[in-house]
C-alpha cells in the first residue's frame, strides 16, 4: 500500500518496477506517436517535416486542388509511379469525368490503390467510382464526422495517460507550485489541441495552436517522466538539490 507521505525514492521496489515499466512504455509511446504524426500529417503539403501548411492540409484542407492531390503528394507518393500519380492528379484537376473511367482511372486504381483502399480496409472503397470521385473534389481538409471520432478517442485516451503520469509524478519531491502546475499542463494543452483541430477546420489561422499544443503536453509529460525516474533509482545525491531547497547533510549516503 502507497501511503499519503511516501515518496519516489522510499517506494518498494514491486512499485519502482511497475511504474518504471508504465513511464517506459509511455515514453516510448510519446516517441512513436511523434513519427506517426511525422509520416502522415508531415507529408500533408508533400514536403518532409512537419510544418503549419501540413496542419492546414490536414484539418482545412488544401481548398486549391483535392484530396486525392493532396495525398498522392504527400504521404501516398510512394505507392505509385510518378506518371500514375500525374494521370490521377490530372483526371481529379478536369473534374473526375467518368468517361475515362473505365479506360484509364479504374486499371491505375485496381494496381496500385485496391489493395489497401477497398471494402474491407475501413478506408475510402476505391472499387466504387462515386468514391474517388468524391476525393477527387476540392480539399476541405477533415470531415466533421472524423474530428468527432478523433477528438473522443484522444480525449479519453490520453486523458488516462496524463492521469497516472500524473500520479506518480505527484509522489516526487518537487517544489509544491510547480508541480501542481506541471500535473495540470498536459490536460490543458490536450484540450487546446483538440480545441485546434476544430477552430484550424474552419478558420486555417489557428493552426499554430495544434503544434503548440502537441508541443506543450509531449514537454510537461516528459519532464515527469523524466522525474519520475531518477527519482526512482538515482541515488539521492544526484537529483535531491535540483527539485527541492533540502541540502543533504554531511555524512548522508545515497
Amino acid at each position: 500500500m502507497i501511503h499519503q507521505h511516501t515518496t519516489l525514492e522510499r517506494l518498494p521496489e514491486a512499485y519502482k518496477i511497475l511504474f518504471t515499466g508504465f513511464l517506459l512504455v509511455i515514453g516510448i509511446g510519446l516517441l512513436m506517436a511523434g513519427e506517426q504524426i511525422m509520416l502522415t500529417h508531415g507529408k500533408a503539403d508533400g514536403k518532409p517535416g512537419l510544418s503549419i501548411n501540413d496542419i492546414i492540409y490536414s484539418y482545412y484542407g488544401n481548398r486549391t486542388g483535392s484530396k486525392l492531390e493532396t495525398m498522392l503528394k504527400g504521404q501516398m507518393e510512394p505507392m505509385a509511379p510518378d506518371e500514375v500519380r500525374f494521370e490521377l492528379i490530372e483526371w481529379a484537376e478536369d473534374g473526375a469525368p467518368m468517361t475515362e473511367w473505365s479506360s484509364k482511372i479504374k486499371p491505375r486504381l485496381d494496381q496500385y490503390c485496391v489493395s489497401c483502399h477497398n471494402a474491407e480496409s475501413g478506408l475510402p472503397d476505391f472499387t466504387k467510382p462515386e468514391n474517388v470521385q468524391k476525393v477527387a473534389e476540392i480539399d476541405h481538409g477533415a470531415s466533421i464526422t472524423s474530428l468527432t471520432r478523433v477528438s473522443h478517442i484522444h480525449l479519453f485516451g490520453i486523458a488516462f495517460i496524463f492521469m497516472f503520469v500524473g500520479w506518480i509524478f505527484g509522489l516526487a519531491e518537487f517544489p509544491r507550485k510547480w508541480k501542481l502546475i506541471l500535473i495540470a499542463t498536459p490536460f490543458a494543452f490536450l484540450i487546446i489541441d483538440v480545441l485546434s483541430w476544430w477552430l484550424t477546420k474552419f478558420f486555417s489561422i489557428f493552426a499554430w495552436l495544434t503544434m503548440i499544443g502537441g508541443i506543450g503536453y509531449s514537454l510537461a509529460s516528459t519532464a515527469m517522466i523524466v522525474t519520475a525516474l531518477a527519482q526512482m533509482w538515482l541515488p539521492r545525491k544526484q537529483w535531491l538539490t535540483y527539485w527541492t531547497s533540502e541540502q543533504p547533510a554531511d555524512g548522508e549516503q545515497p
